[in-house]
């Protein structure tokens, strides 16, 4: 495997330093320097049977994600790969992604497609090297129906080879409405407004669309909740819920994030998650109103 590193668009923060030597670049967000590392790996195959329900097959572009999501459960791809490096500071790019395709769906059968489970399709990375672009155009020419889920607004470059394919539905990942929340725990997506636009330019041009409202983080995801229900109404076709679970280590990183921004949440957060806690159910509930209110249909995985 090869690996560089670079440095990757972030809201907020400023490039502030390259060293050539290493072929490093440094990106500063609030109070620290991120380092994230790109590199290159082979796969025996990218179109793979998948656990999840509603899905017959995953297509991960890429190993890791330079999102940085404080509260990610892929982070157990670290058992294998990168062990030791921190989640979200590299991403290695499966560089035959498109000879395994060509290879991988002549012999499947038919089925939906999510693209992608264990990392995001459009990840700043893509912007550069278009595995995902090319992924779809050999995907356009078969009648596999495919679902896209992102955080990255990078999805609306894509427009063009998406409104030919065959069955296609577009998802954007909005955890909570206001972007400050984000940028903690969502550092390097693209801003809220951002995926919401997405979804418009999409759903414009006819193409299905949905928003996957979650993890829904306590206390953080009520806020302004209305409001992105309202916003969200005329945008998509349907929203899928789900609440935030605590596992793959990922507790470690809530918390730092917690303590340095809503310490006074720290415990009430915690304990929402818990087994025994009836925060999810009221919230369920609260949400399930309030998207019949709005004649949104919805699915809820909680």
């Amino acid at each position: 495997m090869i690996t560089i590193s670079i440095f990757l668009p972030s809201y907020p923060g400023q490039p502030v330093s390259t060293n050539k030597t290493f072929r490093r670049f440094i990106y500063r967000l609030p109070c620290k320097y991120v380092f994230v590392n790109v590199g290159e790996a082979t796969c025996k195959s990218i179109l793979n049977k998948s656990g999840i329900e509603g899905v017959e097959y995953a297509i991960n572009p890429y190993i890791g994600c330079t999102h940085g999501c404080v509260y990610c459960y892929a982070r157990f791809m670290t058992r294998w790969y990168h062990p030791g490096e921190k989640w979200g500071t590299f991403v290695d790019i499966k560089k035959n992604a498109i000879e395994c395709l060509n290879k991988d769906i002549k012999s499947k059968k038919p089925g939906k497609i999510l693209l992608s489970s264990v990392t995001d399709p459009y990840q700043p990375v893509e912007k550069e090297k278009e595995i995902t672009r090319n992924i779809l155009k050999i995907l356009k020419d078969h009648t596999f129906p495919v679902n896209i889920l992102t955080k990255s607004d990078l999805v609306i470059r894509d427009l063009d080879i998406i409104s030919n394919m065959f069955d296609v539905e577009v998802g954007l990942t909005i955890t909570c409405y206001y972007d400050e929340a984000r940028k903690i725990f969502e550092p390097r997506a693209s801003p809220i407004n951002a995926r919401i636009e997405a979804l418009q330019n999409f759903s414009d041009i006819g193409i299905s669309t949905y928003a996957f409202l979650g993890p829904l983080l306590p206390y953080l995801s009520e806020e302004r909740l209305d409001l992105l229900l309202n916003n969200l109404a005329d945008k998509v076709g349907r929203v899928i819920v789900d609440r935030l679970n605590i596992k793959a280590g990922n507790w470690k990183t809530i918390k730092l994030a917690l303590k340095d921004n809503y310490p006074n949440l720290l415990d009430l957060f915690q304990e929402a998650c818990g087994v025994e806690s009836k925060y999810y159910s009221m919230l369920g509930n609260v949400l399930r109103r309030e998207l019949d209110k709005r004649a949104i249909e919805y699915d809820m995985l909680f």
